[in-house]
């Protein structure tokens, strides 16, 4: 069933206060609304006496991406992952990739309207093995992910999550109750940029991570975009490492990702190679085991290794898995397993991008 452009579904993260406003408790923003307003977030608003959120079965596009893309390289490698998102964010990310998306105000950018039910269709029709919430953070409609989530299960279909992880710890216990794999996208290991540039807090974060490592059993990456000038400092760089592997283990993977210029910080210049390659350098040396490079052309970067001797597990250039040489789940030459959530054999999809438009009679490829 399509839900209708319009749909609305009732919250449960709110409560009131003594002045009459409603305040929103799903992030530490704690936005509070009077009647008829809207938080950052865009997609939550207070209508009557509750707050909603305005964009359930609504989205601003769907896509075939490979799970690679997510970026995931430790869970089911190579194989496809129906990615959609909605509109909105509630951090303000001067940089943000995505920020027709993230930063819209229009409820036209989530004109195509798709029910659970209908996204697992899609889904199966489509042979992907997952599902991902991204292009925006998707804690953002948690109400809308969570239903999409439980028909997924049903179907035998993983769930993923790329987002900021910057949510309360009430709703933060459910959202993650829902999802197989995660990515998390750590911003820079300074609360001052945080501030500044993303429009949140460092610890918010952290503690997410803790939270997964400690209390889930969700499989999670971890992603830094690297940005010339302001979170680039080897010190930065080696901080983050070391908290990486003293507080979550080595076997976390990190991304360092290349930031291209964007948003608010169009004469900020493009990351090069060479710093993402010094940033994989120094966390190697903090201890962390897979380290990838993002958004540049690095096959060395992109390729996972073993952590015991160093063989070549699985060989990549950009998307394209080029060769498989892990023995259920471990090294053919040292035995030393490779952790995350791996197939016999990996996926074929490659580097393929297909977009995909939901209708009511079916779904349409180009």
């Amino acid at each position: 069933m399509v839900h209708p452009l319009s749909s609305t579904v009732s919250t449960k993260y709110w409560r009131r206060l003594d002045d009459g406003r409603l305040v929103c408790e799903l992030c530490p923003r704690g936005c509070k609304l009077g009647k008829g307003q809207r938080g950052l977030c865009f997609v939550r608003a207070r209508e009557d006496d509750e707050i909603v959120l305005t964009s359930y079965a609504r989205s601003s596009g769907f896509a075939v991406d490979p799970i690679e893309k997510k970026p995931l390289n430790h869970f089911l490698p190579g194989t496809p992952v129906l990615s959609f998102g909605t509109a909105g964010c509630n951090l303000t990310c001067k940089f943000c990739q995505n920020w027709d998306i993230s930063k819209s105000r229009q409820m036209d950018t989530v004109a195509e309207a798709a029910g659970p039910d209908d996204i697992v269709e899609a889904a199966q029709r489509l042979g992907c093995r997952s599902v991902a919430f991204t292009y925006n953070d998707p804690v953002i409609f948690l109400e809308y992910a969570r239903d999409v989530a439980a028909a997924c299960k049903k179907s035998g279909i993983h769930t993923v999550a790329v987002t900021a992880g910057y949510i309360n710890p009430e709703p933060r216990a459910e959202f993650f109750s829902f999802i197989d794999a995660v990515n998390i996208d750590l911003k820079a290991f300074d609360d001052d940029f945080y501030r500044r540039i993303a429009g949140g807090r460092l610890d918010t974060v952290l503690d997410t991570l803790r939270y997964l490592r400690n209390e889930t059993d969700v499989w999670f990456e971890i992603t830094n975009l690297v940005i010339p000038g302001h979170n680039d400092a080897a010190d930065l760089i080696s901080r983050m490492s070391d908290w990486i592997v003293e507080e979550l283990g080595p076997d976390v993977p990190l991304h360092f990702s290349a930031f291209h210029p964007s948003y608010k910080m169009q004469n900020v210049p493009p990351t090069s190679r060479a710093t993402l390659r010094r940033a994989r350098t120094l966390a190697k040396e903090a201890g962390v085991r897979h380290v990838y490079t993002g958004n540049v052309h690095d096959p060395d970067g992109d390729t996972t290794f073993c952590a015991g001797c160093g063989t070549a597990l699985i060989v990549r250039d950009w998307y394209e898995i080029l060769a498989w040489n892990l023995e259920e789940g471990s090294c053919p030459d040292c035995g030393t397993p490779c952790a995350g959530r791996f197939d016999p054999r990996p996926g074929s999809w490659g580097a393929r991008r297909l977009s995909v438009k939901m209708a009511p009679d079916g779904i349409a490829l180009w």
